[in-house]
């Protein structure tokens, strides 16, 4: 009789075991996910001038429409976010972001940075947003 018979539980205990080590492989080998666009670097926090400067970031395209943001920036400090372009074509985009908007702000002015947490249920404004923030961010260093 041979160990790993169609029937047998040995067979089915190695079977189990395989599968288990190949979930564990294939989960460990995940890399978390990052966008390009919004690569860290050592100047990616709200860039140190001296006076006031406002500055518009890129109109960042999302499946849902563009979103902009305007930044001010007072002597190296961040103090004002404003989304000037944002989807609101339909109800739901005018519900979703009449949240989605006013917290991303307030991430924004406490980080001193585009570096916020996406808001659940709006991912891809967050994203625009992040995007032209940071477009914002580094115009206004320059």
């Amino acid at each position: 009789m041979h160990a790993l018979k169609k029937n047998s539980p040995l067979r089915r205990i190695v079977l189990a075991s395989a599968a288990t080590v190949s979930g564990m492989v294939m989960l460990l080998s995940l890399k978390p996910h990052t966008s390009p666009a919004l690569a860290v670097t050592s100047g990616s926090t709200a860039p140190a001038v001296t006076g006031t400067r406002t500055v518009t970031g890129d109109s960042v395209q999302t499946r849902w429409g563009p979103v902009q943001v305007r930044v001010t920036v007072k002597n190296g400090k961040l103090t004002d976010v404003t989304a000037v372009v944002y989807p609101s074509d339909n109800p739901r985009d005018q519900e979703i972001n009449s949240y989605a908007i006013p917290r991303l702000r307030t991430e924004a002015l406490q980080a001193q940075s585009a570096e916020i947490d996406t808001v659940s249920g709006a991912t891809y404004t967050s994203d625009g947003y992040r995007q032209s923030l940071q477009s914002a961010l580094d115009s206004a260093g320059s």
